[in-house]
């Protein structure tokens, strides 16, 4: 049998490092943003894009999936209200002709000039925050006058700056900026199923 007498010390270390990074006030600070942003679009019918690489990928449909169904309203305890999602990523043909056809760092920026309009909102996802794709669709965003957001971590990255709310994580763990990540899009999904305060005027 394997030795593990590292197993549970890394364990309790990697759950202090968790903890440490949802502690931190940025947190609430983020929500406060974001929550009338997303509520907004909805009572706009806005259309919300989300984009990343990788685990960023994977973060970005999850986000989709969450809140086009569950805060959506299809779910029995939902409250109505629909918000109209795309994950840009999930269009392998698409990614993958932009990418052939133009640069990699399009691939994203290309599919937001054909499908968004201004008053829509572009949510970047890059652990690093430093992804040349990623960076590209948040500045072609800008451009058509969405509004953006960024999850990062590592000390935000170029993508930090760039975008009009920033989620930095305090990490310098790739594993743990995604964890969080996904618990903002569960945090996200839930109060918007559950609570839906009257959209800003």
């Amino acid at each position: 049998m394997s030795d593990l007498s590292t197993l549970k010390p890394f364990v309790e270390r990697y759950v202090r490092e968790a903890e440490a990074t949802l502690e931190a006030p940025y947190l609430l600070s983020a929500m406060e943003r974001i929550v009338p942003i997303l509520l907004r679009a909805r009572s706009e019918d806005r259309t919300i894009f989300f984009f990343g690489n990788g685990g960023s990928a994977s973060t970005a449909s999850h986000f989709v999936t969450d809140i086009a169904k569950v805060a959506g309203g299809t779910e029995p305890r939902g409250k109505g209200g629909r918000f109209k999602c795309v994950a840009l990523n999930d269009n392998t043909p698409g990614l993958t002709a932009w990418a052939n056809d133009t640069d990699y760092s399009k691939v994203f920026a290309g599919p937001l000039r054909a499908l968004a309009e201004k008053g829509d909102v572009a949510v970047a996802i890059s652990g690093s925050g430093n992804s040349p794709n990623v960076l590209e669709g948040v500045r072609t965003a800008r451009e058509m006058g969405l509004s953006t957001i960024g999850l990062t971590g590592m000390g935000g990255g170029k993508l930090k700056d760039l975008v009009d709310i920033p989620v930095v994580v305090p990490s310098q763990s790739m594993q743990h900026t995604e964890d969080l990540h996904l618990i903002v899009c569960h945090m996200l999904t839930t109060y918007l199923r559950d609570e839906q305060p009257a959209p800003p005027r």
